[in-house]
């Protein structure tokens, strides 16, 4: 049972190869985690996983992407967020935090309230920022090109961020690359329009993501392992492409990230995705096999034979789940019981433990 055997990156051992992936709670006021984070990460880590990722937690108040969204831009973010990392601790998970800018995403409704752009009006904010000066799709804000000395702030904030999240006691960070999210929008063809040294070429187009990593590596403890969710490939002609995944993963991993987060799309609201089983799978695979690097996969991963049979095959060493365990939280221990890995419960819980 691969799938339970524990995984180390860096200083940090996780219990077993289950990962909660970031998802968006749009539950947070003014950036601050409430007891809703807590019931809903501490589920999780009461149900067995071994790295809980919060939802993508903004480094400014303009990059969150709704006025709703989990932030990690001021120092007192870090108390509540504190508490809710202890008790996952207490659990026996890991916490994780991936750290992320919305970028032309940014300043939008929660999905419930249309997810459409909010205007200053009614909660939302101007300008959006991007590397160059184009909306996600039709009706959305025009977002504001980004200077250099702009650049520079954010990875600025990023690095900030990092020592906030280090100080509530997370064991891991991600730097949010992927789904149309400002860094991804940097790296991809279709919205970096930049002439200058952040755009045209690969080396340009990824030179943002390479400062934001290399100052978080420069402000957090050597021991804690550094993720980067990626869109591996934007699925369209004159996007970003697996190819090019591969050849930032290698670049990545000289400049300190233990594991490369794959995932896809999101860049533009027309993507034709071929969406099936595992279909991200094979980005993963070949990542890791190509860079050689630690990879998570993840995406309409549903079953414990799927999940051990990722692991087993070495398509990537985690594997992230999203909306099943919205679905199941508890997930990984019924796993556990159909692969047969004797893993604990809670001792409050052990009484329901299926016998063999």
């Amino acid at each position: 049972m691969r799938l339970f055997e524990p995984v180390s990156f860096r200083g940090v051992t996780l219990r077993n190869r289950i990962a909660v992936s970031p998802m968006c709670q749009y539950s947070s006021v003014d950036g601050f985690a409430n007891q809703w984070h807590l019931v809903h990460l501490g589920s999780r880590a009461v149900g067995g996983a071994g790295l809980i990722f919060t939802e993508a937690a903004a480094v400014s108040a303009e990059g969150r992407i709704s006025p709703s969204d989990l932030g990690i831009y001021d120092d007192a973010h870090v108390e509540k967020l504190a508490e809710i990392v202890a008790f996952l601790h207490q659990q026996g998970a890991s916490a994780g935090m991936q750290l992320a800018h919305a970028g032309f995403k940014a300043s939008t409704a929660a999905p419930w309230d249309g997810g459409g752009p909010v205007p200053p009006g009614q909660g939302g904010w101007l300008p959006v920022l991007a590397p160059s000066a184009k909306p996600f799709r039709e009706g959305w804000m025009v977002p504001h090109a980004m200077s250099a000395q702009e650049i520079a702030g954010v990875v600025r904030a990023f690095a900030r961020a990092s020592e906030r999240a280090v100080a509530a006691g997370f064991r891991m960070l991600e730097i949010h690359a992927a789904h149309g999210y400002l860094l991804h929008e940097f790296l991809s063809p279709l919205t970096n329009r930049r002439t200058d040294a952040y755009g045209g070429s690969f080396e340009n187009r990824t030179r943002a993501l390479r400062e934001v990593v290399s100052a978080v590596r420069e402000v957090v403890p050597e021991a804690m392992p550094l993720a980067v969710r990626i869109s591996a490939s934007d699925w369209m002609e004159g996007g970003w492409t697996v190819d090019d995944s591969i050849e930032l993963a290698r670049e990545l991993k000289t400049l300190g990230v233990d594991l490369v987060d794959c995932s896809s799309g999101g860049i533009v609201p027309d993507a034709k995705i071929e969406i099936g089983p595992e279909y991200q799978v094979p980005f993963a695979r070949r990542v890791r096999a190509e860079a050689q690097i630690a990879t998570g996969a993840v995406g309409l991963i549903t079953t414990a034979a799927q999940a051990e049979g990722i692991v087993e095959r070495g398509d990537a060493d985690l594997v992230l789940f999203a909306r099943e365990l919205l679905r199941s939280p508890y997930w990984p221990l019924d796993a556990a019981h159909k692969l047969g890995a004797d893993v604990p419960w809670p001792v409050q819980y052990e009484r329901a433990k299926p016998r063999k």
